[in-house]
């Protein structure tokens, strides 16, 4: 690959007004990253995003963009559910080795290359694990192990909520990444959160480096243990959201 052809000049740009700095190993496994998920995404359906400074912005930097809500220099333990192509998980550990990260997507060809990503850019401490949400957020697989769990996933905050919430510790977060004004949203997924076991602690509302592209991070804490009831059978949090 010809790292040489690529203007770093605009992601770099992007990663000071986040407080952010790379060192050129970390840019070159950005750079791999995003020739993988071109290479791949010619055979399976990964992104519809894929001009390199789109990707460096509307993928790349919303990925890191976690940086705003948490102290992702510490060493936490974060599950990303439903990772698709690997965001925001894989970002967040480009940038900030001390995360241990668990991946999580239902479809096993994405696995497959979320496997060859970490494979190809020698990431340590992370997992991709080919699953559905409900069926590894039980008590002796992976409920309440994380300090963290992120998810870019498009479905509604409630919804999101009871997929998500169960996999956090009490006292850790459930952060959702959001891409438009969603009051009535997160008004409507109060009822969700409290059951689940979260409170609403926090809405951090930005707008992408190098862009006019409106973004939220929903900050959850989790403050008590989540019943054992919740997440119920597969499908059902989405089709009847709490």
């Amino acid at each position: 690959m010809d790292f040489d052809k690529y203007d770093l000049i605009s992601f770099k740009g992007g990663l000071e007004e986040f407080g952010l700095k790379m060192s050129d190993t970390q840019l070159r496994q950005f750079l791999r990253y995003y020739k993988l998920l071109i290479e791949w995404n010619n055979f399976m359906n990964l992104t519809a995003i894929t001009e390199f400074e789109e990707v460096c912005t509307k993928h790349f930097l919303d990925s890191l963009s976690l940086c705003r809500a948490i102290d992702c220099t510490k060493s936490l333990l974060i599950a990303d559910i439903g990772t698709g192509a690997g965001f925001p998980g894989i970002p967040l550990k480009i940038a900030f080795p001390n995360l241990k990260i668990t991946l999580l997507d239902s479809l096993g060809k994405r696995v497959k290359f979320l496997n060859k990503v970490i494979d190809e850019l020698e990431l340590k401490e992370i997992n991709a694990i080919h699953g559905r949400a409900e069926d590894f957020a039980k008590p002796n697989l992976l409920r309440e192990h994380f300090d963290v769990c992120v998810s870019r996933a498009v479905a509604n905050l409630s919804s999101l909520s009871e997929y998500c919430i169960p996999y956090v510790k009490t006292g850790g977060y459930f952060i959702s990444y959001k891409s438009e004004k969603i009051a009535e949203e997160v008004t409507a997924a109060e009822k969700a959160v409290c059951l689940l076991g979260g409170t609403l602690l926090n809405q951090i509302e930005f707008v992408l480096p190098n862009s006019n592209i409106y973004r939220n991070l929903v900050v959850i804490q989790k403050v008590k243990d989540t019943p054992k009831k919740y997440p119920r059978k597969a499908g059902i949090p989405t089709k009847e959201p709490l």
